[in-house]
């Protein structure tokens, strides 16, 4: 199993192509090595506006490839699929420089938002533990994006804007269950005063799990509805969006309830009995 980082982020060479008929992209594919003896991904579609069939050629390189190249490929293509009156249609040279910016920037977003988290809940929830409560709750996020990453590498997705856009709803739908969880634990603990922070916590994550259940499965009906759809619109690049994200929302309310609260918990009683032990050891 692997993934690929996509062109935007790489750089190199769109080329779209115009045709009739039915076109085989593996024998596309063959023309190209043969003729440029260069390895090319080679994508089937449809103009949504003109209704014309296209094929989209890219080529990963930091250079791109030249006019000379790119005539000479046009030519073999056309002499080869000659029936199919195949045309070029557009031609475009990616530079990674704008892609890697768009990655950074949105890597930079999500440091600063697991920074703010962690500031927010130790301000709002300081009663039942503070920043460590923040900390937990990034580490949660952390494992949502390793599960987002997985299904991207499980089911041969490129790691392209979609990627991105995945992580960022997880991080929001997430946080915003861990947020509901703790706000019930800090409820909890003023109405069971005698109550061990375990029982508090258990009763919180009871209380907020049919919530999260109702949530979470409303939402992965409308992904699956929209995978679906897209599926068999044969629309498939929209699959590396809706697809990690029912992974990711799954991710997220099985990390809310049950990873968040139990690293959590696990910290509070260790410093507790580290703290016992500190007195104890100065008696």
């Amino acid at each position: 199993l692997k993934t690929e980082v996509a062109i935007e982020f790489k750089g190199g060479t769109i080329i779209t192509y115009n045709y009739e008929g039915d076109l085989n992209t593996n024998d596309v594919e063959k023309v190209i090595s043969d003729t440029l003896g260069l390895k090319a991904k080679v994508g089937a579609g449809e103009n949504i506006s003109t209704g014309e069939s296209n094929i989209t050629v890219e080529f990963t390189s930091k250079e791109g490839l030249s006019a000379d190249r790119q005539n000479k490929l046009t030519s073999a293509l056309s002499e080869k699929f000659a029936d199919n009156k195949l045309e070029i249609l557009d031609s475009n040279d990616v530079n990674p420089t704008t892609g890697k910016e768009f990655f950074l920037k949105c890597l930079i977003a999500v440091i600063f938002a697991a920074f703010l988290i962690i500031v927010y809940v130790a301000i709002r929830f300081k009663k039942i533990g503070g920043w460590p409560a923040g900390v937990c709750s990034v580490i949660a996020l952390l494992h949502d994006m390793l599960v987002v990453y997985v299904a991207f590498v499980f089911f041969g997705f490129e790691i392209n804007s979609n990627f991105m856009a995945v992580i960022l709803t997880i991080l929001g739908y997430s946080i915003n269950n861990t947020i509901v969880i703790y706000d019930r634990i800090r409820e909890n603990k003023a109405l069971m005063p005698k109550a061990t922070l375990r029982e508090i916590t258990n009763t919180g994550c009871t209380q907020s799990l049919t919530r999260s259940i109702r949530t979470t499965i409303t939402t992965l009906v409308t992904m699956i509805i929209v995978s679906t759809v897209v599926f068999a619109s044969g629309y498939t690049s929209l699959l590396s969006f809706s697809v990690p994200l029912i992974f990711g929302l799954i991710s997220g309310a099985y990390s809310s309830l049950f990873v968040s609260t139990t690293v959590w918990v696990a910290w509070l009683e260790k410093s507790e009995a580290k703290k016992k032990a500190n007195k104890s050891s100065k008696k």
